[in-house]
This record gives C-alpha cells, sequence and structure tokens, in this order.
C-alpha cells in the first residue's frame, strides 16, 4: 500500500505526535500519553498527568483541541472520590488548556494510570519537527531538570516540603509556549523532554535531522542543590539509569561528573520544551518565553554540523 501523502508526520521521526493534513491550510495532531501516579495527591496527578499529555500537541507547534481520559484503576484498591479527584484534576488542565475532554475509557488494572488521547490542529507550515533542525540553531530549554529524580524521592518520603512543592507546580505547567512560538514562525524544531530524558530527546533530533549538538552543563537549569543531595543517596529512577546507559553509545562526556550525567538523562514527567532556535530569532523566543512565565529560558548549548554525536562541556 502507497504511504498516504496527507501523513505529514508519523512513526519514522519519533515526534511527539502525529501529523495529518486536512487542507492547505490545517493539520490534525494526535497523540495518547498515560502513566502511575507520580505524586500523592490525586487531584494533581490528574493536573500532571494531563499537562504531559497535551504537551506532545504543544511541542509539535499545535493547539489541543479535544481529549479523551485513559484511566485504569484497580477497583479494590482506589475509592471512587479518588477517582473523581483524578479526572477533576485533569478537566481543570484541560479547561486551562482551552481542550474539551469529550469522553474517555477506564479498564480494571492493577496498578491504576491516568493521562489522554489528545487531538489538535497545526499549520502544515508552522509544525515543529524532531527532523528541522538546522547546524548553527541555539537549543533553548524551558524547564529545569531533575523531576525523576525528585519524585523518586517524593515515593521513599526524603523530599523536603520545599522541593516537592516546586517540582509539582512545575510539572503541572503546560508547555502552551510550543505554539505560541510556532505560530510567529519562530521555531520549526524541537521536541519536549520526558521519558528519555534530555540527552534521549536530543539525541532523537540529532538521528532525525542528521546533526550533531554541543551541551554546555553550566548552563542546564536543574531543580535545586537538592536533586544533587538526592543522588548521593542513591534516589535515582530506574528509567534514568537505562537513560544513561543508552546516552553512553552517542556522547562524548567530556569529563562531567557522574551526578551530571544522571541530571542529563533523567526521566522527566512532562519536562520542558527543548527548541532549535535560530539565532537572529533568539530574543523573539526569549520574548514569548519570558511573557509566559516559563520556569526557564536557558540557552544550553548548539547544533552542529557533524554526524548525530552529543558533545557535553562543563563550559564553552
Amino acid at each position: 500500500m502507497p504511504p498516504d501523502p496527507n501523513l505529514l508526520i508519523g512513526a519514522a521521526t519519533a515526534d511527539d505526535a502525529g501529523v495529518y493534513r486536512l487542507d492547505r491550510d490545517l493539520a490534525l495532531v494526535q497523540t495518547a500519553d498515560f502513566f502511575t501516579p507520580v505524586v500523592d495527591d490525586a487531584f494533581t496527578f490528574g493536573q500532571i498527568a494531563a499537562a504531559n499529555s497535551l504537551s506532545d500537541v504543544y511541542a509539535m507547534g499545535g493547539r489541543p483541541i479535544t481529549a479523551l481520559n485513559l484511566l485504569g484503576v484497580p477497583p479494590d484498591r482506589v475509592a471512587p472520590p479518588v477517582i473523581a479527584a483524578i479526572l477533576r484534576g485533569g478537566l481543570n488542565k484541560a479547561k486551562e488548556a482551552r481542550c474539551t475532554v469529550v469522553g474517555g475509557h477506564t479498564l480494571r488494572m492493577a496498578e491504576p494510570f491516568y493521562g489522554m488521547a489528545v487531538t489538535g490542529l497545526v499549520s502544515p507550515r508552522r509544525i515543529i519537527a524532531n527532523s528541522q533542525a538546522r547546524p548553527g540553531d541555539l537549543l533553548v530549554l524551558t524547564k529545569p531538570l531533575g523531576n525523576g529524580i525528585v519524585s523518586t524521592g517524593i515515593k521513599l518520603c526524603i523530599t523536603s516540603s520545599a522541593m516537592e512543592r516546586k517540582t509539582t507546580r512545575i510539572m503541572r505547567c503546560l508547555n502552551a509556549v510550543g505554539a505560541d512560538s510556532a505560530e510567529q514562525c519562530l521555531v520549526r524544531a524541537g521536541t519536549d523532554i520526558t521519558g528519555f530524558g534530555l540527552l534521549g530527546h536530543l539525541a532523537t533530533i540529532c538521528k532525525s535531522s542528521g546533526v550533531g549538538a554541543q551541551l554546555n552543563v553550566a548552563a542546564v537549569p536543574v531543580l535545586g542543590n537538592e536533586v544533587f543531595t538526592l543522588i548521593q543517596r542513591d534516589c535515582v529512577p530506574g528509567g534514568t539509569r537505562q537513560n544513561l546507559r543508552a546516552a553512553e553509545q552517542l556522547t562524548d562526556w567530556g569529563g562531567i561528573t557522574e551526578p551530571q550525567k544522571l541530571v542529563l538523562t533523567d526521566a522527566q514527567t512532562n519536562g520542558g520544551l527543548l527548541l532549535c532556535v535560530r539565532p537572529e530569532k533568539l530574543e523573539a523566543v526569549l520574548k514569548v518565553l519570558r511573557a509566559a512565565h516559563t520556569p526557564s529560558t536557558s540557552v544550553i548549548g548548539t547544533i552542529l554540523r557533524s554526524k548525530p554525536q552529543i558533545r557535553v562541556r562543563a563550559e564553552v
């Protein structure tokens, strides 16, 4: 069967969502994501899970329009009021995104999970994609790293209350600046940082675009020094350790420390956007980010004309 010419982005480039053209000026963005609880509070979990699902549409430059709840519950362990709180949290974030929840599906599962299948709209000429990075682009990150490590600490009851509050607040933040930047024709390449960590998602951009990258680890924002304290206490999620092993194949570390490596590969939940920005558009992009009060506006590296490899340096 010949490929569908209207499928603008499918699975080949490992982008955050699929994009299907409806006509010259409009395309659908479609994605689905869900995960088990990362915090104890049911409403907050619903907010974080919904924001994470909506993020895939924003990461493609689109605006979410409808969503379906995806809920798994062990009925003997999760009471109806808890389920209702999770769904209220998801609805809260969908309303913030001006996205209509049209229904959903619930399964009986051994472990609870929640997320959404989201449909959005984007102009075919303004898609943010993994394959559009070009040498000389600057890498801009919109949220600090470390929430996988902090979330593990929360589960073990060793994260401070202040760090827990800060991390959950940032995980709830929508990544709507992706759509803002795309609609102003400021960004053509980028992704959101989730389960594969910063290096994993950057590696996907490099492979899809046929480029390399260099990171300045000193410029990479981290939630706080407590992240490194948690690492010293061996508070590192299994997904982060898997990401680190995978990154070894594509990364020139440049002598950075093991804790720094773990932060760069930390599996994130609704992490920030990693945007590839042409130098002449950097100030305009930073203006958009500042207007949206994104947690970070850090320029952390550069796209290189090289084979798909990531060079990490302590300073540039």
